[in-house]
Parts: C-alpha cells; structure tokens; sequence
C-alpha cells in the first residue's frame, strides 16, 4: 500500500509538472510573438504603436469582464489556459505589462537600442522562463525561485538578438549580462516592463 501511495505521489507530482510546462508553453508563446514588434516598427512605427495600445487596452477591458463573471470569447479562454495557479481568481496582470514595455521602449530609444530591448523582453525573458521551468536544477539565491540554466538561456538569448542588431560583440556581452541580472529579480509580472526599459537604456547609452 505504502508503494502504491508512492507511485500515486509521483504520477501527481508528473501530472502537476506536465501542467506548469503546458501553461508555460502557452504562455511565451504569447511571449515571444513581441519579437515581431522591430519589424513591424520599421516598416511603421505610429501603425505598430496603435496596435500594441488597441491589444493592450482590448485584454485588458477583457479581463475586466471576465473578473466580472462575463467572458470574452477566445481571449477569456485564452488568458485562463494561460493563467499560473498564482493568478488562479485574480486579474493577469502578464499581456497588459508585455504590451506596456514594448510600448514604452519604442516611444523611449530609437533603433537599435528599442530593438534590443524588446528582443531581451521576447526571446532573453521568455526562454529563459521556459529552460528553467522544463531543466533547471540550480536555483540562485534571491531570485524567487529562478534558476541558473534560465538565466544562461537569457544572456545567450540577449546576446545573440544584441549583436545581430549592432554586430558589437563586446557591447553585445555587456548588454546581455545586464539583461540577465536584471531578468533574475524577482519582479514578477513587472519585469515585462524593467527588463525592455533597463536594457534599452543601457543599449542606448554604449552603442
């Protein structure tokens, strides 16, 4: 009985795991769409800034709604596969900061240092969340709980996006390091709009 006991603990514990991956997945690949936002703001900039205001303020007027027992088809759904059991019941505050800080890095720094920041947000935060939540093992002190693989995966991922942009390699590193300090702090939903707006910054100020 007492193995029995063991291999129903283990085959929940697989079962809760395999949730948080299929949650995460869902969830950076939201993520990772803001990766487009470069292009899209090259080819136009004032058509690129309306749309990220009119997908902000649509979720958000969703969520709303939802909190008020009304749901708005697809996004409603949506914003629930999505949702972590920390925001189980609660507004997701996630896809209003996201849209926030790809906002604020375009209306802050010109290009290329917009750029940069908003690849640290797309592919540095979201990979790493998705490398620590699937491999990590080392967990850093401080960090609420983030691990050493996903901050690796955030500074190979900002470093790459950074030099392809500038192709400075040593501004690149510096750029990346910071990025990946930066992503470490437990900021929660927040750090959709510290990580774009620091790492911009510092793009801004070394290339």
């Amino acid at each position: 009985m007492e193995r029995d006991l063991r291999l129903s603990r283990g085959s929940f514990g697989a079962i809760a795991f395999g949730e948080e991956i299929r949650i995460e997945l869902i969830r950076k690949s939201i993520h990772l769409l803001i990766g487009i936002v470069p292009t899209l703001a090259s080819m136009n900039f004032n058509l690129t800034l309306a749309l990220l205001a009119a997908g902000t303020l649509a979720y958000a007027t969703s969520e709303s709604l939802r909190m008020g027992g009304i749901e708005v088809p697809v996004v409603a759904r949506l914003t629930e596969l999505a949702a972590r059991r920390r925001d189980s019941g609660k507004y997701v505050m996630g896809p209003i900061t996201l849209g926030l800080g790809a906002m604020l890095a375009l209306l802050f720094y010109p290009s290329p240092a917009a750029s940069i920041g908003i690849y640290a947000l797309a592919f540095g935060d979201g990979l790493s969340s998705l490398v620590g939540k699937m491999a990590g093992s080392i967990r850093l002190p401080f960090t609420g709980g983030k691990s050493l693989e996903g901050s690796l995966t955030c500074f190979s991922a900002v470093f790459l996006s950074a030099w392809m942009v500038s192709g400075r390699m040593l501004p690149s590193l510096g750029i990346a390091l910071f990025a990946m300090v930066v992503e470490a702090m437990p900021l929660k939903d927040f750090d959709n709009i510290v990580l774009p707006l620091l790492t911009g910054a510092l793009a801004w100020a070394i290339l």
